[in-house]
């Protein structure tokens, strides 16, 4: 694991703001009356999981509070999934829009997943850190 200082350099946050803001593109085409209902749900729910990352790479001094915020964020995850579900069925995305991003969400899903199986090497004040210093 590679040095890493802020919340910006994990690969996980750079994923989700990716996906938020291609979410965003798309979002601009849905229907104006879906405006304050599933294009203000999907663009809130997609920014919410890098916005959790960045809290939870602000608690990770207490481990509890790290996991908890990434939890919030695989949630914010898997809620975009189902807006997207939604978009599909409505015929606002394509197929291939879907599986894109739907892929692109499980993968962010796995990867904060494994963060906080192995919570205690991304917190750095941890008991664990504390004793190999």
């Amino acid at each position: 694991m590679s040095t890493i200082k802020f919340h910006q350099d994990l690969i996980v946050f750079q994923k989700s703001f990716e996906v938020a803001m291609v979410i965003y593109e798309l979002s601009k085409y849905f229907p104006k009356e879906e405006r304050y209902s599933l294009t203000d749900q999907i663009r809130r729910s997609s920014r919410s999981v890098s916005a959790n990352i960045s809290e939870a790479w602000g608690k990770r001094k207490y481990e509890k509070s790290f996991i908890a915020k990434l939890t919030d964020s695989e949630g914010e995850a898997r809620e975009s999934q189902t807006w997207l579900q939604f978009a599909l069925a409505c015929e606002y995305i394509n197929d291939d829009q879907f599986n894109n991003l739907n892929n692109q969400y499980n993968q962010i899903i796995g990867m904060l997943v494994n963060m906080m199986s192995q919570s205690e090497k991304w917190c750095s004040f941890s008991p664990l850190n504390q004793e190999e210093k």
